[in-house]
């Protein structure tokens, strides 16, 4: 699955930045990160600029994955259903991280699915790396690979 990340925010030196990259490194093929300037303005200002971003940087007939918080949070082995549907629907798939302020109903309403990681609140950076293991396990599951333990609780 060829997707691309778009994502508010940009990286700097650090161990966030480090794990995204280890395990941006073993998906097959990697993930095409696309690192959009963080806003400014009042809380809605700054999420309706974010998504104006976000949204000009989408491919023609992208299919997009918007990371949301509120969305349903499947387990790995559903994620990994998932995906086998996204790449069957042959359009180029996009996963969207917001900024500090969360992305604007813009995004999710263009959003073709909305993915959470959970319930727990996660820093934006570190999303980015728990989006990418998460693929990398879905990629597992998918080959029979034995990363993913589906037997152990």
């Amino acid at each position: 699955m060829k997707a691309r990340l778009i994502t508010v925010g940009r990286f700097k030196s650090g161990a966030e930045g480090a794990l995204f990259a280890q395990y941006n490194a073993r998906l097959r093929p990697p993930l095409d990160l696309t690192e959009l300037p963080e806003a400014t303005g009042s809380p809605a200002e700054a999420r309706r600029r974010e998504a104006s971003a976000i949204l000009g940087a989408l491919p023609a007939q992208a299919l997009l994955v918007a990371l949301d918080l509120g969305a349903t949070a499947p387990s790995s082995e559903a994620l990994a259903a998932l995906t086998t549907r996204w790449e069957e629907a042959a359009r180029p798939i996009c996963f969207a991280i917001g900024g500090a302020e969360g992305l604007d109903a813009s995004v999710t309403q263009r959003a073709d699915h909305r993915l959470s990681l959970g319930p727990l609140t996660w820093p934006h950076l570190l999303v980015r790396a728990l989006l990418a293991e998460q693929l990398f396990r879905a990629q597992c599951i998918r080959a029979n690979h034995p990363y993913h333990r589906g037997w152990r609780p």
